[in-house]
Parts: structure tokens; C-alpha cells; sequence
């Protein structure tokens, strides 16, 4: 039984237009969990907010297309909807200008959000979104208000303050990282890098942190939960693009942590997922979750 409708989970964050070359897309980290939990038939509520602006008018237009609730995004009468300005150099690869000062900078708390946070299944966070001091201090009052928080570390430079980390990273359950993240981090704390075990080691005892993924693209992903540790290889596929990679690999891994499957279904379901992502153009391809599926039955059992 795939069906993930007996709860609900938060998304905090940026919700924006990544704007390419030849095209526009909506994007934004957290908003990318959102869409591709709502794939996975995991009902999702959005805290954002856009501008009262054309670029935001399309955009709520956007996510209501997709059947995402947009009961909980704000209008901001003065910031602009943000953008995020993407350039390639000559070998291609891609650069990024995050816009600052725009309207998901100043989200604003509400009465209802203590509710919503509350029953929620899980309250989903980036470190991006801590960049400007309203939404900051949205952010750290609704975390204590989570029973289950998720910190999806995604470091955007030059929008990185490492103390600011500590303080997430101290009030997370689960934490999802990147191999280049957490070497960052672990030097930040005046650590020598060894190895994998050693770095999650001593921060799952710095931060009383029980949970902790960390991927690392081609080379797969592991799972540390307390003392156990579980490895994974990527799938071999054609990339399109990695945009949204790791958020849709967040997105799958919740979807069956919140159904209390094993560690293996977890991790195969994120590993699927990421993976069916990056074979397609941008975090948010359109698809159904029965394509998915057949996606994942192709590499996996069909009893994840």
C-alpha cells in the first residue's frame, strides 16, 4: 500500500522562479520536497511567500495547477517573488544569482501556523531560508513548535553562516547533507575531515542528532540512525539534469519514513526517486506517481 493520505507534512521556505536561459521553472528547495512529496500522494502544505507582483500572480497560479495547497503562502505588498538568475560558463557549468531581499525573506508567523507545525508528520527546513532575520525568527519559533524536524543542510553561497547552522543542526531530528557538506561542516568546528564515520560520528554526538543522510551523487548514499549505519549505490542512469536531485531523494526517503518501512525500503525509495529526478528536466517534472513506480520496479522489489 503506497498511500501516504493519514498525515500530512510542513515545507518552510523559499518558494521562487529559477530563471534559465531559455526557460522558467518554479523552484525553490523546499518548495522542490513539496511537489515531489505530493507525488509520492504524501498530502503537503507550503509555508512561503510570494510578491504582489506578475512573477508571484503566475506563480500561485503555477502550484494551484498542481493541486498544492497554497492556503498557508502569503502575499507580500512591497518584495518582489523571488528569483534566481541561472548562467552557464563555458564548460557548462551551471551559476546562480539568489536574489536577496525578496518576499520569502519576510515571512511572517501566524496563529494557525502553531496548529498546522503541530499536527504535522514532519516540519521540512533548509538553511537558506534562515538568511534574512524575519523569516529567521518565523523559522526557529515554529521548530519548536514540530514533534519531527528535518534539516536539509543545502548550502547556497555566499548565503552560508555557520553559526546559524549550529543552532539548526542542534534542533534537528533528522539532517540530509551532501558529502562536500559535511566536510564544511566538520571543519567549521575546528575538526580534521578523516572519514564519513568518524565526521557523522562526532556529530551525531555533538548535536544529539539521531538521524543523519548523507548523499554523494554517483557514488550513492548512506543512513545513519544511532550506532547502525546502512550504504546504497546510486542507480546508473542518463542525466538530463541534477537540478532538484537531492530534494526529490528527501521527498522519497520521507515518504516511506512516514510509513515506518526498514531502513532498506527507506533508502531505495530515496535512491529511486533522486535518481527518476535527475533522468528527467528539472526538480519538478511533471509525472505520476504509477511512473515512478515502474521506474522503481525496474532496479528494486516490488514490495518496497
Amino acid at each position: 500500500m503506497d498511500t501516504n493520505k493519514n498525515f500530512y507534512a510542513v515545507c518552510f521556505g523559499e518558494v521562487l522562479w529559477d530563471i534559465f536561459p531559455t526557460e522558467t521553472r518554479a523552484g525553490g528547495a523546499p518548495f522542490n520536497v513539496a511537489y515531489n512529496l505530493d507525488k509520492m500522494e504524501v498530502e503537503v502544505k507550503m509555508i512561503t511567500k510570494i510578491g504582489n507582483d506578475t512573477l508571484g500572480a503566475d506563480l500561485l497560479k503555477q502550484i494551484k495547477s498542481w493541486n498544492i495547497s497554497t492556503d498557508y503562502i502569503q502575499i507580500d505588498s512591497e518584495k518582489p517573488t523571488g528569483t534566481v538568475i541561472a548562467s552557464f560558463d563555458e564548460q557548462g557549468e551551471a551559476h546562480y544569482d539568489i536574489v536577496n531581499d525578496v518576499a520569502w525573506d519576510h515571512i511572517e508567523i501566524s496563529l494557525e501556523h502553531r496548529a498546522l507545525v503541530e499536527n504535522a508528520q514532519a516540519f521540512v527546513f533548509g538553511s537558506l531560508i534562515a538568511r534574512n532575520e524575519e523569516s529567521r525568527n518565523t523559522l526557529l519559533q515554529l521548530i519548536e513548535f514540530a514533534k519531527f524536524t528535518v534539516f536539509d543542510v543545502n548550502f547556497r553561497p555566499p548565503f552560508i553562516d555557520f553559526d546559524l547552522v549550529k543552532t539548526l543542526l542542534s534542533k534537528a531530528d533528522l539532517v540530509k547533507m551532501n558529502k562536500a557538506e559535511l566536510r564544511q561542516i566538520i571543519e567549521f568546528l575546528d575538526k580534521e575531515y578523516i572519514d564519513e564515520d568518524s565526521s557523522i560520528k562526532y556529530l551525531q554526538n555533538h548535536f544529539d542528532l539521531d538521524e543523519i543522510v548523507l548523499t554523494k551523487g554517483s557514488k550513492g548514499a548512506r543512513y545513519f540512525v544511532g550506532d547502525e549505519s546502512y550504504t546504497f549505490s546510486a542507480i546508473s542512469i542518463e542525466i538530463k539534469d541534477t537540478v532538484g536531485s537531492g530534494d526529490s531523494f528527501l521527498a522519497g526517503f520521507l515518504s516511506k519514513k512516514f510509513q515506518r518501512k526498514t531502513p532498506d525500503k527507506i533508502m531505495k525509495q530515496a535512491v529511486a526517486l533522486g535518481a527518476f529526478i535527475t533522468s528527467k528536466s528539472g526538480a519538478c517534472p511533471d509525472y505520476t506517481f504509477e511512473e515512478f513506480k515502474s521506474f522503481r520496479e525496474e532496479h528494486y522489489s516490488k514490495t518496497i
